[in-house]
């Protein structure tokens, strides 16, 4: 028969979805009883209409009756109350006070922010599956989508419900938990929009304080957890928000997006060197659009060739070798399952260009990080 201490280390273990921490502790775990074959568990959610609220019962409801000689559960649902919800969200930001950055110099979190000079190089579509791409490496990945007036990362996610929106990330007090797809935590606008009746999803229409503000809110108010990579798909061009990314994390680095034509590739290399402007480090190039493949063995270079290969050696210095990390060819299933919200890596990872953004996947999880002038939190004895 078992005891009550052993049906709450089994329920104690049990994962909250979206928080992705143990219940116990969280402080989730209120009682256990154990009357014979019966066990009563009492559970607290983060708040009402938590919306993983029904995965969690199941999950407990099974690791209880996992437990040896238990074969009937009940599960008492209730709600923290404002005063374990506030320890709770201490306890999540580790001491860290409230809207302070956790991605700040003395942060372990690689922040990769990625850019392009101009519009439709597919630099979204990159970002989304190179997110996926490090997460299927076993890394803790966090996606910041800062293209505000042209989000588009919730939908190559697949992060769109039946009613055809995004999902709302659930608030705890202050603490946004961003919604996962394909293990990758991401955060979005187009998590805030709502339709007006049956139109479209709602346009952003900000200046600079109010994008500022939006990216900021991004990275403070967010509970990302423990991540070893941030990615921020970041919008075309040199304005407000690569400016305010600048200023609030000036250690990341930049991953630059273009396309082989020169038309995109001399438009890239502004981006780059207002990112180094604000203390920033190029660290690589991707070429996307790059030439396909035929069917008959020839191959079509639709936007020309060269263009990467031309930013990469333009933004080299010296002191300083920027890289052409990956040549990402014209793919059909790309853009297929781009539209279907399923990213290429997942669900075509043989697609040559599935094969691309997987070992450029490996370049940058492998890439030796620069953390010279940052705290390292280890004491010489």
């Amino acid at each position: 028969m078992s005891d009550a201490e052993d049906v709450r280390r089994r329920v104690g273990a049990v994962s909250d979805p979206e928080l992705r921490r143990p219940l116990e502790e969280l402080g989730m775990v209120r009682g256990v009883e154990v009357a014979g074959d019966l066990a009563r568990v009492a559970i607290a959610l983060t708040i009402v209409g938590c919306p993983a609220a029904t995965r969690i019962e199941a999950d407990v409801r099974a690791a209880a009756a996992s437990a040896p000689g238990i074969s009937r559960v009940e599960v008492e649902v209730g709600v923290m109350s404002p005063e374990e919800r506030k320890a709770l969200t201490e306890r999540l930001r580790g001491g860290r006070a409230a809207r302070e950055m956790p991605f700040g110099p003395d942060s372990l979190t690689r922040v990769i922010a990625v850019t392009s000079g101009k519009g439709g190089v597919g630099k979204s579509t990159v970002t989304a599956n190179l997110a996926v791409a490090l997460a299927q490496r076993g890394l803790s990945v966090g996606l910041v989508d800062a293209d505000v007036h042209g989000f588009s990362i919730p939908g190559l996610l697949g992060l769109v419900g039946p009613d055809g929106l995004p999902p709302s990330p659930t608030r705890i007090d202050d603490l946004m938990l961003p919604p996962v797809a394909y293990d990758v935590k991401t955060i979005s606008i187009g998590m805030f929009l709502r339709r007006s009746t049956d139109g479209p999803l709602g346009a952003v229409a900000w200046r600079g304080p109010m994008l500022h503000r939006t990216v900021q809110q991004f990275l403070t108010d967010v509970f990302f957890g423990d991540l070893d990579v941030l990615l921020l798909d970041m919008p075309p061009g040199t304005g407000d928000v690569a400016i305010s990314v600048g200023q609030l994390l000036p250690h990341a680095e930049v991953l630059v997006v273009t396309t082989p034509q020169s038309a995109a590739s001399d438009v890239a290399i502004r981006s780059a060197l207002v990112a180094r402007q604000t203390g920033q480090r190029v660290i690589g190039v991707v070429e996307n659009m790059a030439a396909m493949t035929l069917p008959d063995g020839s191959t079509l270079d639709l936007f020309g060739a060269g263009g990467g290969a031309e930013v990469a050696e333009r933004l080299s210095t010296p002191e300083e070798e920027v890289p052409l990390l990956a040549s990402i060819p014209l793919s059909t299933a790309l853009r297929a399952d781009g539209d279907a919200g399923t990213p290429v890596v997942a669900a075509s990872a043989s697609d040559p260009a599935a094969l691309a953004v997987t070992a450029l996947a490996e370049r940058i999880a492998t890439m030796p990080r620069g953390l010279s002038g940052r705290s390292l939190t280890v004491r010489p004895r």
